[in-house]
């Protein structure tokens, strides 16, 4: 099953939940935030483009911030509960149901800035979505996205007892880190595929992209000082050009 649809169903029973808007920006869950990282910049007056923009938290985000934003999600829930939230936030977005790589209805060199966060994992075609993204940007502009990170994704540590210290917690590891079928993972209540990929495959095809790295981080998770492994990587490329 799609995880369009899954989503869909999250929308439908969360979105009395979904929460005030900030001015925030948050990465993932135990992730530290944009107000923390600092890897955006100012957004005010700047074209930008969020992939994966669930029911708008980012998006609303940027736009309080003073961002032009376009929002691009898979699932037509989802955008609904995020167009809610932007109204009582009052503000203006535009909101686009699509696959994250069919970029097709923006220009080229028209965007100053392309936003993820926690989303990449899903996409089985990483490499298409990255020369999409890269063919949309401006010279030099940054993408600057998260997701789980992939040590997390096939490892799971036993939560050690009181008085004991990290390493006398076993981590199982449940499948080989270069193992790229697919995998489901629960997600809000519901089954979602996954698409894992080593850093350094996911790096190639930025390159092959015709991206250059200039940030790659992979903390520790703000909300579990006990953790072996990180819960997710932040990335941000820029489009190589003049």
């Amino acid at each position: 099953m799609q995880n369009s649809q899954a989503w869909d169903r999250v929308a439908r029973r969360e979105q009395a939940d979904a929460g005030p808007p900030t001015d925030d920006v948050t990465y993932g869950a135990g992730l530290p935030s944009e107000a923390e990282l600092r890897l955006l910049g100012d957004v005010s007056q700047r074209r930008v483009l969020e992939l994966g923009c669930g029911t708008g938290q980012a998006a609303i985000a940027l736009a309080r911030q003073g961002a032009s934003v376009i929002a691009v999600d898979g699932s037509a829930e989802q955008l609904g509960v995020a167009r809610q939230r932007a109204e009582r936030a009052e503000v203006r977005i535009e909101w686009r149901l699509a696959d994250l790589a069919d970029l097709a209805f923006l220009g080229a060199d028209s965007i100053d800035l392309a936003v993820s966060t926690d989303a990449l994992g899903e996409v089985d075609d990483l490499a298409r979505l990255f020369r999409q993204v890269q063919r949309v940007l401006r010279p030099n502009a940054a993408f600057v996205f998260s997701h789980a990170h992939p040590l997390a994704l096939v490892t799971s540590q036993d939560r050690p007892g009181p008085g004991t210290v990290p390493r006398a917690a076993p981590i199982t590891i449940a499948r080989p880190l270069c193992d790229p079928s697919p995998l489901v993972v629960e997600r809000a209540g519901e089954s979602i595929t996954l698409y894992p990929r080593t850093l350094a495959d996911e790096l190639t095809a930025l390159h092959r992209a015709g991206f250059r790295v200039d940030v790659l981080l992979e903390p520790q998770p703000t909300d579990d000082d006990r953790a072996l492994v990180p819960a997710g990587v932040i990335w941000r490329a820029r489009k190589q050009g003049i």
